[in-house]
C-alpha cells in the first residue's frame, strides 16, 4: 500500500493526540493496552483505553471504502512505520510499563499487536521472522552449490 503524505501526517497527529492525554508527569496511569480501531468502510481511526473510553479519533480519507482483502495487514505496516518515526513520544507516555498498542477491527477483534513498550525497550510488532524459511533455503542451496 502506497501511503500518501497526508495520511502519514494524519496518523502522526493522531499519535501525538494520544500522547497529549498521557504526558502529565504525575499521571502514571495503570493501563495495559491502547486499542486502535480502524474502519475499512468509514476510514475512522480511533484510540481507546482499557475501559473502552475513547481517547481520540480521526478519519483517514485514503482508507474510506477500502475494499482490499489485506486492509488490516497493510495498515498495520503503515501504523508501525509511523509509530517508529515518533517512537520517542510513544515510548514515553505516562502509563505504567509495560503497555502496548493493539490494532482492532470494527468488532473489537484483535488483529495484531503493533508496538510494545517495556521499561528499557520498545518492540515493533509483526512477524520478525517473516521470510526466514526462504532465506535459510537459499542459504543452504548456496552452500550446497559451493561444495559440489
Amino acid at each position: 500500500m502506497k501511503v500518501a503524505e497526508q495520511t502519514q501526517q494524519q496518523i502522526e497527529r493522531f499519535l501525538k493526540k494520544i500522547a497529549q492525554k498521557f504526558t502529565a508527569s504525575d499521571c502514571n496511569q495503570s493501563m495495559t493496552d491502547l486499542h486502535l480501531r480502524a474502519s475499512q468502510d468509514s476510514g475512522d481511526l480511533m484510540a481507546f483505553d482499557d475501559n473502552d473510553n475513547e481517547i481520540t479519533r480521526c478519519v483517514i480519507e485514503e482508507w474510506i471504502d477500502n475494499k482490499s482483502d489485506n486492509f488490516y495487514p497493510e495498515i498495520a505496516l503503515v501504523l508501525r512505520s509511523e509509530m517508529n518515526r515518533v517512537k520517542d513520544i510513544i515510548e514515553n507516555l505516562s502509563i505504567m510499563k509495560p503497555y502496548s498498542f493493539v490494532l482492532e477491527d470494527d468488532d473489537k477483534n484483535c488483529i495484531t499487536e503493533l508496538y510494545l513498550v517495556d521499561d528499557d525497550l520498545g518492540i515493533i510488532g509483526g512477524d520478525l521472522m517473516q521470510g526466514l524459511d526462504k532465506d535459510l533455503d537459499s542459504f543452504l542451496q548456496n552452500i550446497l552449490k559451493e561444495d559440489a
